[in-house]
């Protein structure tokens, strides 16, 4: 599973920025939703909207909205109705991209999305022409300085971990979908730092980029679809080495 680690690491420190964004509030209610209106308003049952509502209340978004949109999702309440969607694309160099989005009006979105890939050294592919480069994952980032990692693997794997890897102050532990939230409650009963416990589309074969420039076209680009209204997750195969990302963050 190794080797998309360094880019998470900056992904995860330009998402700290980000969290200023003044859509994201929007983007994380809208999680709350749909995932409400798929698995009901009781985050004890539906783990999708526990996850939704964590990721919120993580970037202080405040109560009401959280409460507001567990209602529309479960329709006490009236208000636009949501659909998701994933485009697959390729980016420069030919990498894959997947693009998760959330949207009141397909009809706006797609030509939106559609645009900014083909301003971006990118081009919308064909339903099935990507996706089957990545499966689905549960990600668990664990903070802390001086960890052991023998006592955290055994830990992790006693919960259904199925890879683990050193990552900025901590590591990544990975596992199927389901078992995300057993292998979270289990690391916090073992008093470990959860920073963050969600699942992602993880490429199975990620596709080394040396080329600085190239690497910069390829952020851009993902940095630009995250930035639309109606994104809630970008996914690529592509991997910058850690001296190329030592380069591109100078």
């Amino acid at each position: 599973m190794a080797g998309h680690s360094k880019w998470a690491n900056i992904k995860r420190r330009k998402a700290a920025q980000d969290s200023k964004r003044g859509n994201l509030f929007q983007k994380l209610v809208r999680a709350v939703i749909v995932a409400a209106k798929e698995g009901g308003g009781d985050p004890a049952i539906n783990m999708r909207l526990k996850t939704a509502i964590e990721r919120a209340k993580a970037v202080s978004v405040p109560a009401d909205n959280i409460a507001r949109g567990i209602k529309r999702g479960t329709g006490e309440i009236e208000g636009a109705t949501y659909e998701e969607l994933t485009y697959e694309a390729y980016g420069p160099n030919g990498i894959a991209v997947l693009v998760e989005v959330m949207t009141d009006n397909r009809n706006r979105t797609t030509p939106e999305i559609r645009a900014l890939l083909s301003r971006n050294g990118g081009q919308m592919g064909e339903a099935g022409s990507v996706a089957w480069m990545f499966e689905r994952k549960g990600v668990i980032e664990v903070k802390g300085k001086g960890l052991d990692e023998d006592v955290l693997m055994s830990c992790g794997l006693e919960a259904g971990m199925t890879d683990m890897e050193p990552a900025e102050e901590g590591f990544t532990l990975y596992s199927e979908p389901t078992d995300l939230h057993t292998l979270k409650e289990a690391l916090e009963k073992a008093k470990y730092a959860v920073e963050s416990a969600e699942t992602h589309m993880i490429p199975k074969t990620p596709v080394e980029v040396t080329d600085v420039e190239a690497a910069r076209k390829i952020i851009r680009l993902v940095e630009i679809l995250e930035e639309h209204d109606d994104t809630q997750n970008v996914y690529s195969n592509f991997d910058i080495p850690d001296e190329t990302a030592a380069q591109i963050e100078e």
